[in-house]
């Protein structure tokens, strides 16, 4: 085909959309569904290459994309074919038009995202249709990565390495929380952070920039399962308050980025100052602990072996009581997640989850420890899991650092 660049990009990007259609309508097929009717942004995304409003109806042999605002953009930018997007926002159109006729009546939805009241909507307008879930058919094909998915997650990996260095050189005493967020957000963006960060949830906020610090390690505010910050307000108790760090505080960054629609996720721990001696012996205790898990996890291992792993080498270490503790008696029951086009989706690395990790699948290694006198630690990494062996795709130093030199 004759042209440039952006002519061969589109017509890779419909090769690749066109082939995950297809995976989707054989699994589609054989789990008996007639036709599947997508409308969340992501899983749209991920099959026709775009983000506008639309809905996106696949049939056994067919699929067409009904874009519900700003066509004329869509038409430009898609993964797939003209001829296959029509613009269209009337549902009862599409279902006379597309659906009435099928002898299968089995339509698939993505149903842990629907909402009660438009679930109703769909069931009046479906009439005789058994409506079933679509999602663990979708995100068992999201879970195995390609080639072009994993390069974007490099890419998006290096700019929390970005983060990194603005941390070394703004982390002091004296600076709030907010202020050094602000700035790792801002020298995210510079880099090319996206922007926006997704989540499969619909009532889950992720508060910008989260970090933590010093005392605020310890308050465990439930809106993530995990070393999250308090924020600045009951109002959303996740990320940067505006608690000034001291000098010899220890400082969490857990903030994830976004290029080209795929995230990366990563946690490091900061020392203003200079740290004490029992945070250095904690924080080599759970970097051995992550290393050791990083290393052992294969293809096909239940997502319960990788967190009954961790918790066999924490208690080989003797480390147990202090490990995914929060306070009071609770422990996480958490040590990763997959990473893709949402921040944190399937498989999830949790106790008595026997979901099998799957060959090419990005996941985020993640684990802190808490003891009461010495604080808490964290470390979190974004791993490519193969047969091939496994990668560590994020780069930034996975050491303690101290950034700056401290009077004791």
């Amino acid at each position: 085909m004759q042209g440039g660049g952006t002519t061969d990009l589109r017509d890779t990007d419909m090769s690749r959309h066109l082939k995950r259609i297809k995976q989707f309508q054989r699994a589609m097929v054989e789990q008996g569904m007639g036709a599947a009717l997508l409308f969340y942004s992501r899983d749209i995304f991920y099959y026709a290459g775009i983000a506008q409003p639309a809905f996106l109806a696949i049939f056994p042999d067919d699929y067409r994309l009904f874009v519900r605002s700003g066509y004329p953009y869509a038409i430009q930018t898609a993964g797939i074919e003209a001829s296959h997007i029509t613009e269209e926002r009337r549902l009862d159109f599409i279902y006379q038009e597309y659906f009435s006729y099928l002898w299968n009546k089995t339509l698939g939805i993505e149903l842990d995202l629907l909402p009660a009241k438009q679930y109703l909507e769909y069931h009046a307008l479906f009439q005789g249709f058994e409506i079933v879930d679509a999602s663990p058919l979708i995100l068992a094909q999201r879970a195995v990565k390609s080639d072009y998915e994993v390069e974007q997650i490099r890419r998006a990996c290096r700019i929390v390495q970005a983060g990194q260095k603005t941390v070394q050189e703004n982390l002091r005493p004296g600076i709030s929380e907010l202020e050094l967020s602000a700035m790792i957000e801002n020298s995210h963006r510079l880099a090319g952070h996206e922007g926006g960060i997704f989540l499969r949830h619909p009532d889950l906020p992720l508060g910008m920039g989260p970090i933590s610090s010093g005392s605020n390690l310890r308050d465990f505010t439930g809106i993530v399962y995990s070393i999250s910050g308090i924020g600045l307000s009951p109002a959303l108790p996740i990320g940067p308050s505006n608690r000034i760090i001291d000098e010899g505080d220890q400082v969490v960054v857990d903030i994830p980025s976004m290029v080209n629609g795929y995230h990366a996720d990563q946690s490091r721990t900061y020392i203003a100052g200079k740290a004490r001696p029992r945070v250095r012996g904690m924080y080599a205790d759970l970097r051995e602990i992550s290393d050791y898990v990083i290393d052992s996890i294969r293809p096909g291992m239940g997502c319960d072996q990788v967190y009954d792993l961790a918790m066999e080498k924490a208690a080989e270490m003797r480390v147990q009581d202090q490990f995914l503790r929060f306070t009071g008696d609770s422990r996480c029951r958490l040590i990763g997640h997959g990473v893709g086009i949402e921040v944190n989706e399937p498989p999830v690395l949790i106790a008595n989850n026997r979901a099998i990790i799957p060959d090419n699948c990005v996941l985020a290694i993640e684990m802190h420890m808490l003891d009461k006198q010495a604080g808490v630690v964290k470390i979190e990494d974004t791993v490519l899991i193969s047969s091939a062996g496994n990668e560590i795709l994020t780069k930034a130093s996975r050491n303690l650092i101290e950034t700056a030199v401290a009077s004791y």
